[in-house]
């Protein structure tokens, strides 16, 4: 988007790489970053600082034990700025928004009293001690929170304005008639900090959560709002992923210099046009919990689990168009089906040291955690 001369903002959380890395969001093609730089810091609400580009920005009053101004307001604050600030330029702006994420958190305003007594008498969730943030520093790494039900409604909530905001600042701005906006999450529910996504009915009829590779797990909510170009309340069933994401947005603004890629545009999909070119399969795989991995290709779905453990190996096999809650396990009845599928698991899986999937990858000298 640089390259083809927007003006290109991030906000929210990024991990991708440290300051003043070749992972910097300065050296990945951003003029401007507000936010977390950490995953592990992105599952506080109230750090003590974010970083602006390459300098931190102190939230004053806020440690880790005191609550005084929520990280995710300002982020949002900076996001609006940005935009007013940049109207009349080539604007490309990527906004992570890091609620609900893992600890629930949300200041104690009118948002979060509307709920306060919505949902009874709930079980307080007890906060557990976590990863290690410093030298000598052991934390909460999920905050203690007694309304548990009550703040991640809230946090959606949040979240649900803070989207509400920008398409209402696009639309006063005048831009809204060459303006693309996607929204996507990134995985399913998750259940870390006491959410409780069955309660939510949070991944609808799929099976699976966060970190599962299951369609509760993997498949997510993907809205495109494009006028002129998108019919208001169309759908599609075309099986795309989030790396499709950059191909199809080098097609939209005629980029044409990218390196050979897994993903496929969906250009044609969104302007409803002939020649959208299909995945031959897609794959997944997931170090921890055992190791997993699953593909799917057309209306099939393998899941392997317990990878490492070859006396706990499983394989399962759906059949998506009928059974896309992945209750009804096909494998012993479709063993070529199953066989090719596992063949697409070996040939797609590519060995790497530092996140080894399988027993034999793995670096003894390597203490791996993974904190997403």
């Amino acid at each position: 988007m640089k390259a083809s001369g927007y003006k290109t903002g991030a906000f929210g959380k990024w991990g991708l790489g440290f300051i003043d890395t070749s992972g910097d969001p300065k050296n990945q093609g951003f003029d401007y970053f507000f936010g977390y730089n950490c995953q592990r810091m992105a599952h506080r609400y109230y750090p003590e600082y974010l970083w602006e580009n390459q300098e931190k920005y102190f939230l004053d009053g806020n440690d880790w034990e005191k609550k005084a101004i929520y990280a995710q307001d300002v982020i949002h604050e900076k996001t609006m700025s940005f935009l007013e600030e940049n109207k009349d330029e080539q604007l490309f702006m990527y906004v992570p928004l890091v609620a609900p994420h893992a600890e629930l958190a949300v200041p104690d305003d009118e948002i979060f009293q509307k709920y306060r007594n919505r949902f009874g008498d709930e079980e307080p969730y007890i906060g557990k001690k976590g990863a290690d943030y410093g030298p000598d520093l052991e934390i909460i790494m999920y905050q203690s929170q007694d309304y548990p039900r009550a703040t991640y409604a809230a946090m959606v909530e949040r979240i649900d304005i803070y989207v509400g905001e920008i398409l209402e600042k696009v639309e006063a701005l005048g831009l809204s008639e060459n303006t693309i906006i996607m929204f996507a999450s990134d995985n399913g529910p998750h259940q870390e900090g006491g959410n409780d996504p069955e309660f939510f009915n949070s991944n609808g009829p799929y099976r699976g959560f966060k970190r599962d590779l299951y369609e509760g797990g993997i498949r997510t909510p993907f809205i495109v709002k494009w006028p002129g170009k998108i019919q208001e309340g169309t759908f599609t069933d075309h099986i795309s992923t989030f790396w499709d994401i950059l191909p199809t947005l080098a097609e939209i603004v005629g980029f044409d210099n990218l390196p050979p890629l897994d993903g496929i545009s969906f250009m044609p999909t969104l302007l409803n046009n002939k020649g959208q070119k299909q995945h031959k399969y897609l794959y997944w795989e997931f170090v921890e919990q055992g190791g997993k991995q699953a593909v799917r290709m057309g209306k099939w779905k393998a899941v392997k689990l317990q990878v490492r453990n070859t006396e706990e190996t499983t394989v399962e096999l759906y059949d998506l168009e009928t059974d896309s809650s992945e209750r009804n396990d096909l494998s012993k009845d479709y063993p070529e089906i199953l066989k090719e599928m596992k063949g697409k698991m070996e040939d797609s899986h590519v060995t790497n040291p530092v996140f080894p999937l399988f027993a034999d990858e793995g670096d003894e000298d390597l203490d791996i955690v993974i904190i997403d």
